[in-house]
């Protein structure tokens, strides 16, 4: 991992489209939620990436096939295939697009398979220079089975992993569980990642367009979004230093400083973080008080990857502390503390 760009007020991905995550676990529901999404007329300006159309059953909302690999929707949604690998099938996509054989759009889907670490993903679309050029992240959606949800965060760590680095967490099939063994799964997504919306869907609840096209990038989100983030500090991932929450070894704390940080010191300070236990660092994010910058600066990021760095216009809660939220896997809270006294705050 390379030292975190410096902040800096320009948007530096003006003309980026956003490319949200959809994942989940085996049988989660996630390929039922695209389905239903899809559905959406907000959703007419997305381009969705999936593994197979078969197995998203389009055929009653296909449109058009304009090839074996791209179908267009009811809803004006470009549908495509993935033959290839991650990177090929989004520059051909926006390739098709640039050409004019697809439709234009301003926002990618894509559905990953039920095992899938998203963490490749986040590196794939953030660090190639070719898709950074073109692409940004926005959401990770992560779809968790209200029935089998509790089983398979105890059996895989797949699913463990796909719940502690999601934005938006969606229980699935919340018509079909008993109400003692929903909140025990609330609870235990909450102390996961607290961070983390939560969404619940049965088969009649509306599905909300914004799971899909609304994020920190949207215009006027990000406060809000960061507000959310900072909640969590108070709502049970930590007061000050000294509380945390774990599930197994996957473990949620902040981190606070009241004086102003060294950019350069922090820079480094994480830098060597990630260098050395980048893929057990599962989710950070948060707001930085920087020596000599007078307003807020957004971090966040999955595993070894973080994003540039963006300034707010205020503090959105008045309180001008540095505050981090972490999701650990496998690492002590009181190391990573004590690193961040010493090379930060020390």
């Amino acid at each position: 991992m390379t030292e975190p760009a410096p902040p800096d007020p320009a948007p530096p991905e003006g003309g980026a489209i956003t490319v949200n995550v959809l994942t989940g676990f085996l049988g989660s529901g996630k390929t039922h939620l695209l389905n239903r999404l899809l559905r959406l007329p907000e959703l007419g300006g997305v381009a969705v990436l999936i593994n197979e159309f078969g197995e998203v059953g389009l055929d009653h909302l296909l449109v058009e096939a304009l090839d074996d690999e791209v179908v267009l929707l009811a809803s004006g949604c470009v549908c495509c295939s993935i033959r290839g690998d991650l990177k090929e099938a989004l520059v051909g996509l926006h390739d098709r697009m640039r050409r004019g054989l697809v439709p234009p759009f301003d926002r990618v889907v894509l559905e990953t398979t039920g095992l899938a670490d998203p963490g490749p993903i986040v590196a794939t679309l953030t660090a190639d220079p070719v898709l950074c050029h073109h692409f940004r992240l926005g959401n990770i959606v992560t779809v968790v089975d209200a029935l089998a949800g509790l089983h398979n965060l105890d059996a895989h760590p797949e699913a463990l992993h796909q719940a502690a680095v999601a934005d938006r967490l969606v229980i699935s099939k919340t018509d079909m569980a008993a109400p003692d063994r929903l909140e025990a799964l609330r609870t235990r997504l909450r102390a996961i990642n607290p961070a983390a919306e939560v969404i619940e869907s049965g088969a009649d609840s509306p599905v909300p367009a914004t799971l899909l096209v609304s994020d920190i990038h949207r215009p006027g989100a990000r406060e809000a979004e960061v507000a959310r983030w900072l909640a969590a500090e108070g709502d049970g991932a930590g007061h000050g230093h000294h509380h945390h929450h774990h599930d197994g070894s996957v473990r949620a704390f902040v981190l606070s400083a009241g004086a102003p940080l060294d950019w350069a010191a922090f820079g480094l300070w994480l830098s060597m973080l990630l260098n050395r236990h980048g893929t057990r660092i599962l989710r950070v994010k948060g707001l930085l008080d920087i020596r000599g910058v007078d307003s807020p600066v957004v971090i966040h990021g999955v595993q070894h990857t973080i994003h540039r760095p963006e300034h707010l216009a205020a503090w959105p809660d008045g309180d001008r502390r540095t505050r981090l939220v972490f999701i650990v896997d496998g690492l002590d809270p009181a190391l990573i503390r004590r690193s961040f006294s010493a090379f930060v705050t020390g």
